[in-house]
C-alpha cells in the first residue's frame, strides 16, 4: 500500500527547527515533504531554507496555504498564536514545549521575575483554553512535542507499568545544564519564565505521563496532580557570583535553579529539578520508585559508550554529547543522540498521526497539565513554597 503524503511547513528557522528537519528526514511511515520554512528574521530564514533545498515562505499565511502540518519551532511567546492560526486552516500543529506561557506585555524593561505570579497563572491558564478551543472546532490537531516522554527509556518504563501494574510511589527526575542556545532565553518576555519551564517541563511532564499510564493501566483514568510546592533561584544573578566563563550569566528576570514537589491525586509525588547551573554537558534523567521495580532512565548521558581521550584536540571532528564542557579525558560519546532523547520517534508518531489519524503518546490534554502544574508552582515559590493547588484538563 502506497504511503500517505504529508506536506509541512517549518515555522522559525533557529536550534530547534534544525534538529526538527533532521528528525523529519528520518519518517518512513509517512511520505513526508517539509516544503518549506518561515521566520520572523527573514535573512535566517532563507539561510535555513537555503541550505535544505526548500521553500522560504513570505508570511505564515502563504507557508500555511501550502502545507497539511506545522512545525511550531519559535519562542513560547507565539506558540499560541502560530497553532491557532494552523488549526483555524484544519492543520497539524506541532508544538514544541512548553505548549504555551505567560510572557507579559513584551515591552522593553519589563521585569517578568518581579510580575505577581497569579496573573502569570491566569495569563497562561486562558492561553491553554484558548488552545484548546480552538483544537476542538479544528479538524487538526495540537501534537504535543514533549520528546521525553518518546524515549526509549521513557518508554521502556511504560511497559513495565502496562504489563506489572505497578503502583508508583515517587518519581524524581531532573534536567540540568550550563544554559540555554537561545539569546531570547534570557527573557522571561520571550521564554515564559526561567528554568522551571524552560527546563523542569521536560521530566515533569515525563512524570505526568507515566502517573497517567499508571492510572489507566490500574483504574481506567489517569491519575492526575493535586498539587505544588516549589521554591526557584536566579543564582547567576547574585551579586557575588563569580563568572568563570563556563556557565551562562546574562539572565535578565529569569531563574536559574528550581525544584517542584508535586503531589498526586492518590497521595503520591514526584520532586522535579531544573538548573542551568551545572557543568559537564547535559543532565537528564528520571528515577522511578515502584512497590514492584525501580527504573532510573538515563536519557542523557548514557553509557552506551565511554571513551578516553587524552588529547582534547585529537576530537575536534567528533560529536560527542551536546553541552560537554571539554573532550578531554573520559566521555560518555551518543552514537545516536537524537534516538536516545526521543526525537525521531516523536516527529514519526505525530506524521503518522496526521496521515492515518493515529493516537500519540503525548497530547494537548498532556501539555495543559504541565502549563497548570509549572505556573501553580511560580505562585508557590512568591509565596515561600506554600501548597498550591493545580487546575488539570
Amino acid at each position: 500500500m502506497a504511503k500517505k503524503t504529508v506536506r509541512s511547513g517549518i515555522v522559525g528557522a533557529g536550534f530547534s527547527a534544525t534538529f526538527h528537519f533532521e528528525a523529519v528526514r528520518k519518517v518512513y511511515g509517512v511520505d513526508a515533504q517539509v516544503q518549506g520554512v518561515f521566520a520572523a528574521d527573514r535573512e535566517q530564514a532563507q539561510r535555513y531554507a537555503k541550505e535544505r533545498d526548500i521553500r522560504c515562505f513570505e508570511s505564515l499565511d502563504e507557508l500555511l496555504d501550502n502545507v497539511d502540518l506545522v512545525h511550531c519551532c519559535v519562542p513560547v511567546s507565539v506558540h499560541e498564536q502560530v497553532a491557532v492560526a494552523a488549526l483555524q486552516r484544519d492543520k497539524f500543529a506541532i508544538v514544541e514545549k512548553p505548549m504555551t506561557g505567560y510572557c507579559g506585555p513584551g515591552t522593553d524593561g519589563w521585569n517578568g521575575g518581579e510580575a505577581p505570579k497569579q496573573v502569570a497563572l491566569e495569563s497562561a491558564m486562558a492561553s491553554v483554553e484558548r488552545m484548546l478551543a480552538a483544537e476542538k472546532k479544528s479538524k487538526g490537531r495540537i501534537l504535543y512535542a514533549e520528546n521525553w516522554v518518546y524515549a526509549p527509556s521513557i518508554q521502556k518504563e511504560r511497559e513495565i507499568l502496562a504489563k506489572t501494574g505497578a503502583q508508583i510511589l515517587w518519581i524524581h527526575g531532573e534536567e540540568a545544564h550550563s544554559g540555554s542556545h537561545a539569546k531570547t532565553y534570557a527573557y522571561w518576555k520571550f521564554s515564559g519564565g526561567g528554568v522551571m519551564i524552560g527546563k523542569g517541563c521536560h521530566p515533569l511532564t515525563a512524570a505526568l505521563y507515566l502517573k497517567r499510564v499508571e492510572g489507566q493501566v490500574r483504574n481506567g483514568k489517569p491519575i492526575k496532580p493535586k498539587s505544588v510546592s516549589a521554591r526557584i533561584h536566579a543564582i547567576t544573578r547574585l551579586p557575588d557570583f563569580r563568572d568563570e566563563g563556563h556557565i551562562r550569566c546574562d539572565y535578565y528576570d529569569i531563574d536559574d535553579w528550581s525544584m517542584m514537589h508535586v503531589t498526586f491525586e492518590d497521595g503520591t509525588c514526584a520532586t522535579i529539578f531544573a538548573s542551568d547551573i551545572v557543568l559537564g554537558g547535559i543532565h537528564n534523567w528520571l528515577e522511578v520508585c515502584a512497590n514492584n521495580h525501580r527504573t532510573i532512565c538515563n536519557i542523557n548521558p548514557n553509557n552506551q559508550m565511554n571513551t578516553y581521550n587524552p588529547v582534547d584536540a585529537a576530537f575536534q571532528d567528533i560529536y560527542v554529547v551536546e553541552k560537554t564542557g571539554t573532550k578531554q579525558g573520559w566521555s560518555n560519546p551518543a552514537p545516536d543522540e537524537d534516538f536516545s532523547t526521543g526525537y525521531p520517534q516523536e516527529i514519526e508518531a505525530f506524521y503518522r498521526a496526521a496521515a492515518y489519524g493515529t493516537p500519540t503518546e503525548t497530547d494537548s490534554l498532556l501539555g495543559a497539565d504541565t502549563i497548570s502544574t509549572i505556573y501553580s508552582a511560580y505562585v508557590s515559590a512568591e509565596n515561600g513554597g506554600a501548597e498550591t493547588a493545580i487546575k488539570t484538563y
